[in-house]
Order: C-alpha cells, then sequence, then structure tokens
C-alpha cells in the first residue's frame, strides 16, 4: 500500500486534488492517503468553500498559512512542510498544479529524498517573469513521476532532458471534476440572484502582470467596462485583485460602469454555472481555459502567452494580450459570430485521475529511512 501525502494550497489546487484524492480513495488496497492543506489561500470562499462543492474531506493537516512575496511564501512553507514530512515518513508525496504550494512541497520532500508526483507537469508559457512558470520549471527538474494534462507538456519535458519513462501522458484532472459536478452545478442559476436575463460575459482577472500595476490595469479595466455596454459582464473579483483596486482606488472607475457586475468569489458550482451559459469569458486564469474549452464556451485570454496551448489549438481560446483596442475588438469579434470552433484536446475525458493512481499504484513504496514516525496514522 502507497502512503501518499497529497498537498494543497489554492482554490485551483482544490479543483485538480479533487479527482486525484478521490481516485485514491476509490482504491484502498492500493492507497493511503494523506491530505495536507498549506492555508495559502485563507479566504473562505477561496477555500472552505471549495471543500464543501467538491466533497473534498477535511485536510488531515493544515498549516497556519504564509504571508509576502513568491520566494518568503515558498521559504516558509518549506520550513513547515519539511517538519510534517519527517514526522510523517510518506512514500510519496503528490503536487499538483504551479502554485507557491507546489513548489513547497516538492522542495521540502526532496530535501528528504522522498519521491515526488507531480500532477499538470510540463506546462511552460516560456516567461519567467511569471512566478508560476518559475515554480513549474523547479518542481518538474527534481520530479520523479511526471503527468502531463496535454501532449505540450510531454514535449517541453523530454526538450528539458526528462527520461520518458518518467513522464505520462494522462490528460486533465480539473477537467475530470467538472465532469463530475457539472450536473449538478447545472441545477443552480447564479445569473438570477443579480437580476441578469439574457446573454452575459464573465471576466477573471488575477495574475500579478494584470492587476499589480495600475499602468496595466486602468486602461484594461475601461476597455471592459466599454465592452459590457454591448453585453453585461459579470466579475467575480479575485481577494488580490480587490485588494488592488482598493489600494489604488481603481474600484471608482468601475462604478462608472454598472453593466461590468463585481461579485464576491463564486463557490465552485456556483462559478462552473455561470461559465457554461456564458455568451464568452474574458481571463488571464489558466483553469478557465481549460474548463471553457470543455464546456464549448469561447474564452479570451488577456495575456501574452499560454502555457496551455492546447486550448488554442484544440480548444475555445484565443490569446489575445492587454491592449484596450485588441480586447474590445476580440470581444466583438465573438459577439458578432465569430467563435472558436468546438473541440477538445486528448484524453480530456473524465477518467485522467484513475489513469494517474494506475501508474502510481505501480509505485514502490515503503523503505524510507526518516527516523521515527510521529504516530499519525495513515
Amino acid at each position: 500500500m502507497l502512503r501518499v501525502v497529497n498537498i494543497v494550497g489554492t482554490r485551483p489546487n482544490l479543483i485538480k486534488m479533487a479527482a486525484v484524492l478521490a481516485a485514491q480513495r476509490a482504491r484502498p488496497d492500493a492507497f493511503a492517503p494523506l491530505l495536507v492543506h498549506t492555508g495559502q489561500h485563507r479566504d473562505p470562499l477561496m477555500s472552505d468553500q471549495l471543500f464543501a462543492d467538491l466533497e473534498l474531506p477535511a485536510a488531515d493537516i493544515t498549516l497556519a498559512g504564509p504571508q509576502g512575496a513568491q520566494a518568503v511564501q515558498i521559504g516558509r512553507m518549506l520550513i513547515e512542510l519539511e517538519q510534517v514530512l519527517a514526522d510523517i515518513r510518506p512514500d510519496l508525496v503528490l503536487v499538483v498544479g504551479d502554485v507557491n504550494s507546489t513548489a513547497a512541497g516538492a522542495l521540502a520532500a526532496a530535501t528528504l529524498g522522498i519521491p515526488i508526483a507531480h500532477v499538470e507537469a510540463g506546462l511552460r508559457s516560456f516567461d519567467r517573469t511569471m512566478p508560476e512558470e518559475i515554480n513549474r520549471i523547479v518542481v518538474d527538474a527534481i520530479g520523479d513521476l511526471l503527468f502531463a494534462s496535454e501532449t505540450s507538456g510531454v514535449e517541453n519535458l523530454a526538450r528539458e532532458g526528462r527520461p520518458a519513462a518518467a513522464v505520462h501522458h494522462v490528460g486533465n484532472v480539473m477537467i475530470d471534476t467538472l465532469v463530475r459536478f457539472r450536473a449538478r452545478a447545472l441545477t443552480r442559476d447564479p445569473c438570477a440572484a443579480l437580476g441578469i436575463v439574457g446573454p452575459y460575459g464573465v471576466l477573471t482577472l488575477h495574475r500579478p502582470a494584470n492587476v499589480d500595476r495600475v499602468v496595466a490595469l486602468a486602461p484594461l479595466l475601461t476597455a471592459l467596462g466599454n465592452a459590457s455596454d454591448r453585453v453585461p459582464i459579470i466579475f467575480p473579483v479575485h481577494p488580490r485583485t480587490q485588494a488592488r483596486l482598493d489600494e489604488t482606488g481603481l474600484g471608482a472607475t468601475l462604478a462608472g460602469f454598472p453593466r461590468l457586475r463585481t461579485v464576491a468569489p463564486l463557490g465552485y458550482l456556483d462559478m462552473l454555472a455561470l461559465m457554461a451559459r456564458a455568451e464568452l469569458v474574458i481571463t488571464d486564469s489558466g483553469g478557465v481555459q481549460e474548463e471553457t474549452t470543455f464546456l464549448g464556451v469561447p474564452c479570451l485570454t488577456v495575456r501574452d502567452t499560454t502555457e496551455r496551448p492546447a486550448t488554442v489549438t484544440s480548444g475555445t481560446n484565443r490569446v489575445i494580450g492587454i491592449r484596450p483596442e485588441r480586447v474590445l475588438a476580440e470581444i466583438d469579434r465573438v459577439l458578432d459570430g465569430d467563435r472558436p470552433p468546438v473541440r477538445c484536446p486528448e484524453l480530456w475525458d473524465g477518467h485522467a485521475a484513475e489513469r494517474v493512481a494506475e501508474v502510481l499504484a505501480g509505485h514502490p513504496g515503503g523503505g524510507r529511512s526518516l527516523g521515527p514516525a510521529s504516530g499519525i496514522a495513515f
């Protein structure tokens, strides 16, 4: 039986881990899983609500939650996670995605000689100004089992010299979660509470390059506000983005655009229902690019690059940059009927986590020499 510590810290981690953990728990003969939450996302709407919506068990261990810049966050989590892992002595540490919790979990395991599995390996934007890109490169460099969600991940890992035996193209675990909960989500109607009837768009923004710089955020919000004259746009505001709006006074800009409707972050089910019925989604989120591709909803990515090229070549995503005139033109393009064809990348079929579990089940367990166990039961 493989004793696996599964590490999460943020909203997208939880969405992916819901599928991975369910696949492990479905095979009690093969896995003894524990869930460790770093507390990176502490807002109840970004964490607690997700546990409820996704039917995730309570975390076995929850850390205090780091604050500060990327290096500070990773350093603080690394110290705590190294102690946790030394006490537990697992056979394997599994991390998902590309957030600071992902990097800290992998680094802590590496310092103790514990094998590392990385789900969603190999994605690359080739933009090292993105904190997530640094995390991806680091985790894949030290990972032992690398699970790719799309063919670009396999190609990138081969280019970086990772052995083919370590790389497994399994598909997208985030889509597993979507498939599992879509019917339940579609019983909900979050637009009704907002009084919106008819076509609408959805907006999400949280990347530092977009929200931390007033020179980027102010014209982008103005462009989106102008676009809302044509179709109402619902904007669930990420806590990071809300903080920037408050700090900069840009919240006042939004007040001049009543059809650009800001709302608090939505739970997973409500957000899924909102996206599934949208005319288009405007985002800088990697996960939203994937979800809209599976849902067949046009997606406009307000970035210059994407680490998920399959959403463009085999999906409904267009990468449009952040120039206001381009953003407005692309929104008009979709609303005028020029919609990307509905396509879905290979192996995005709702069974990726099962394929991950099948590979993990063949991994040798036990035999770690990390000192006496803490008594935490698997």
